[in-house]
């Protein structure tokens, strides 16, 4: 029997979809498969975990360039299925930066309708411990 997964931290800062997308699924894949995991968000993928009309997002040509026209409707809708899925894990903690959310001009309150808080950058490392820390 193999030791279990060290947890795993990841800061999420792209706002470039298909980073974005990438660093979702390491986070979803990992939390299914029964990982602790948490995330930071900050600045551009703040914006994208609270973008309302991330599907539309998702199919503009000018958001993921390097997509095939017709793999385009996939990818925005398994962006959008990734993200409604980060929300709902039991092993995934997603928090937002808090000097994102004041830069933004976010209230607390709306963040935490989604997110399971604000965290400063040093809280979250210093919570993440001897997590395997990743930067997306």
């Amino acid at each position: 029997m193999s030791a279990p997964s060290p947890p795993l931290a990841v800061v999420l800062a792209t706002g470039e979809l298909e980073r974005f997308y990438s660093g979702l699924s390491l986070l979803v894949s990992s939390a299914a498969d029964g990982r602790p995991c948490r995330a930071l968000a900050v600045f551009g993928s703040l914006e994208l975990l609270l973008d309302r009309d991330l599907l539309r997002r998702g199919l503009d040509p000018s958001g993921a360039p390097s997509l095939s026209w017709e793999g385009r409707e996939t990818f925005a809708r398994t962006l959008y299925e990734l993200r409604e899925t980060a929300f709902d894990l039991e092993a995934l903690s997603l928090y937002a930066c808090s000097a994102s959310v004041e830069t933004m001009g976010l209230s607390a309150a709306e963040v935490e309708e989604r997110l399971d808080g604000v965290l400063s950058t040093p809280r979250f490392l210093r919570e993440a411990g001897a997590a395997s820390l990743l930067y997306i």
